[in-house]
Formats: structure tokens, sequence, C-alpha cells
């Protein structure tokens, strides 16, 4: 394969990395060239090009690339790998090959999948191209990765991550977001405790449309950095908030984005099996205006909602709905639908 446009030289740290995992040969024998890949706020991401072929290679970042002091110890990526391979067992191809580890460099390499056929998930959204079947594969992928997860409980001591999704997690987006939000802080606080209360399965705590190929196979799930073993409901109303927040995105595909969260969300519940439908959608619908809010008034803002008055239409949505939680998750859809439709001032 022909070198692509742009190669640079690798930095030190990747190209010692593959040659100490047998990726790439010594130095003298095969100069390393790639190129950065975008979209990395917590991690350098390279496409690195060996005699074997592209391989993608990240290395996790101690300060993370917000605009505030937010820090995540490095060997997160070693869970993440973990993840990754946990994943590829439980739907093949839903999660990229990982082809090795460097503990002390921080390194994780992986196959390199080629954006020719796989498009990232979230910019399809936002072009305003919103599948409905694509909605479902992706609750699909993640309930049954979370059902494979949950029959395998010896999983969890792979998974000792309490502190890092802490960190990275809960305190930067409910705990930043009680501190903005005196008012609602009891009942953030409270959703942290129970996110924290129901170990049932394998975490991927970042389950984005920015992290969600869309391949020939199916859904792909990327940057499991925040891979804690712990309540599965958390992936589910993180990226059921993803689809509400695209319709200040792209209004113009505000019913095709509602039509994605009812989708998902079904998609999803239907292969829960590890306890009561009932209990994990209770525990996602709680949970869901808290990240919402996390969205707007957190340490990690979504870049596209700029207008303070879009803010403002999330706080009028979420805040009520931390006071009086509801059972079911199309009831917070309800409530974002109406303010939508609610004539503007």
């Amino acid at each position: 394969m022909p070198p692509a446009e742009g190669m640079q030289p690798v930095p030190r740290e990747f190209a010692q990395a593959l040659r100490e995992l047998g990726l790439a040969g010594l130095a003298g024998q095969e100069p390393l060239q790639g190129m950065p890949l975008p979209g990395g706020v917590s991690s350098d991401i390279w496409r690195i090009d060996t005699a074997c072929g592209p391989v993608c290679a990240k290395r996790a970042l101690v300060r993370l690339r917000v605009a505030a002091d937010w820090h995540a110890p490095i060997e997160r990526n070693r869970y993440e790998a973990r993840w990754m391979q946990a994943a590829d067992e439980a739907m093949p191809g839903s999660a990229p090959k990982v082809l090795g580890q460097h503990p002390a460099l921080g390194v994780l390499a992986m196959e390199f999948l080629s954006p020719v056929d796989h498009v990232l998930w979230k910019q399809s959204l936002k072009d305003g191209q919103v599948d409905l079947a694509t909605a479902g594969a992706v609750g699909r992928t993640v309930g049954r990765i979370h059902a494979h997860s949950a029959a395998r409980p010896g999983l969890a001591s792979q998974f000792d991550t309490d502190a890092i999704f802490f960190d990275i997690r809960l305190e930067p987006y409910l705990l930043a977001t009680a501190r903005r939000h005196p008012d609602a802080a009891p009942m953030l606080e409270r959703l942290v405790a129970q996110t924290q209360s129901n170990p049932h399965a394998l975490v991927h705590g970042d389950v984005s449309p920015k992290n969600i190929l869309v391949g020939p196979r199916g859904p792909v799930l990327l940057d499991a950095e925040c891979a804690w073993w712990g309540d599965p409901a958390f992936d589910l109303a993180f990226c059921l908030n993803h689809l509400l927040l695209k319709c200040l995105w792209t209004p113009a595909s505000t019913a095709a984005f509602l039509a994605a969260f009812d989708t998902l969300g079904a998609a999803y519940l239907n292969e829960v099996t590890w306890e009561p439908r009932d209990a994990v959608e209770r525990r996602a619908a709680a949970l869901l205006p808290g990240l919402f809010l996390a969205r707007v008034d957190g340490k990690s803002p979504v870049e596209y909602v700029t207008r303070e008055a879009d803010r403002d239409r999330v706080r009028r949505v979420a805040l009520p709905l931390l006071h009086r939680p509801v059972e079911r998750i199309a009831a917070v859809a309800a409530a974002w639908r109406a303010e939508l439709e609610r004539p503007r001032a």
C-alpha cells in the first residue's frame, strides 16, 4: 500500500511501543511514518504505516484537551484493550481488533479501519442522515455486550477501575454540574451513588456517536478509555443523551433524532437479560437529565451547543426532571420534544 498524503515521522513513544510490541522492525530497518488522526480529546491518535500495513495507535494523555482542569491516569488504555477484546468476543467486529498494548508507554495498537468503508456516525447525524436501522444496531450491540459480560462475572476482576471511572465520568459530568446547580446537587449526588451501586456488567463509558463507526458489518465502538465494571444503564443513558442534543445541532432532523432515540432504546432494552428491564430503564431515565445538563454545565460541554438560549432550553428540561424523576426514557424525550415545540420568546 503506498503511503498516504500528509505522512510525517511518528512520535518517539509510538515508534518505540510498536517496535517493542513486535509490530514494526528496528529503527534502522523500518523508518515509521504516520499521520495524526482527529478527535483526540483524551489521547493522541495516529495512523502509522508499517511493513505489514497501517496500524491505529493511541497514547492516553494525562491532561485532557478541554478548558477545565481535567486529569486522568494513562493506564486507562490497558482497560480499554481488555474492553475491546471482551466486546469482540460478545459480538465479533463490534470493536477494533487489539494488536498490542504497551503498559509502560501507555500506547494501544489496534487494527486501522479505513474511512472509505467505516463512516463516523456523528458526521452522518450532523448531516441529517438519521438511519433508524443504524440506531437499532447500536442499541442491540451495546445491549449484547452488556448481556455477554453480565453472564461472565469473572470479568469484573479485570476492570478494577472504580477510581478511573469516577475521575473521568462521574466527577466531571455529574459532580461538576452539581457545583454549578446547588439546588440540584442532592439529586446529582444520588445519581452518582446509584451508578456506583449497580455493578452488573462491563460498561464502555463513552458510547457516543463520535466513538461509533458504521461499517459493512455494523457498528464498531471505539475509545473505551472509561471501561468499568458497573451500571450498564450509564451506557444507555449516555448514548441516548447525544440523540437529544443533536436536535440543537441539526434542528431540521429533530423528528428523526427522536425516532432514533426510541429505536435505539427499544433495541437495547430488548437485549436486557441480567435483571428486569424496568430496573435498567428506570435508572437510565433518572440518569438522562443529569447527563443532559452536564453537557452544557459540566466539565465537558458539547462543542455545538454554543447559544445561551439553547443551553437554557436544556436546563428548562433537565432541572425539573432531576427534581421529579421519571421511570421511562420516553418521558424524558417527551419533555424535550415539548420544549422544542414551545414558541421561542
